[in-house]
Order: structure tokens, then sequence, then C-alpha cells
């Protein structure tokens, strides 16, 4: 005979845990007077790893528009990456503002 009880209740069933996407974050450049459109293609190069031909069009975006999208990320790299522009723009004395917003 065996040690195994014969009730159903007994039965494990196995469960799925699915995980949701973690929300994604826009890092958006706003243009200012004082910040030179080749160091706003610069951060965009060097940070975020935009093309050349990229970064002029997201630096022109900003400088038309008031704002732009440097790149969309989940929150932790989204704001270390803003956090690194603006470090970069305080060393060379420009008042750059890097946000960070939900998408």
């Amino acid at each position: 005979m065996s040690d195994l009880p014969n009730n159903d209740a007994d039965v494990l069933t196995e469960t799925r845990t699915r995980l949701k996407k973690p929300p994604m974050f826009k890092v958006v450049l706003h243009n200012d007077d004082f910040t030179t459109m080749e160091f706003v293609v610069f951060v965009l190069n060097y940070v975020f790893k935009r093309s050349e031909a990229e970064s002029v069009a997201i630096m022109l975006k900003v400088h038309n528009e008031g704002r732009g999208i440097a790149g969309v990320y989940p929150y932790d790299i989204a704001y270390m990456k803003s956090q690194k522009a603006m470090n970069l723009a305080k060393a060379r004395e420009y008042p750059l503002l890097v946000t960070v917003e939900e998408e």
C-alpha cells in the first residue's frame, strides 16, 4: 500500500507568475540660452550613445521646440544618464536641465 494520500485536496497545482515589464522613463533635455548646440550634440553622443545624425536631430528639436527626448530607459538607467549629462554640463558651467519623466 502506498503512503501517498488519495485525497484530491492534497494535489499540488502549478501556478505561474507573470512578471510585468518595468515602466519606462524618458530622459528629456530642456532648452536654455547658454548651453551650446555643440555641447548638446556631444552629450547625446557620449552619454546616450546616439549617432551624429540622431544627435543633431534631437539637438535641433530641443532648440526649436524647447525640449527633446534623449532616450527611453528603465528608471535606474534613465536617472543615471540624466545625472551624468548634468554633471558634464555643470563641469563646463552650462545650465543644461535634464529631467526624467514616466513614459
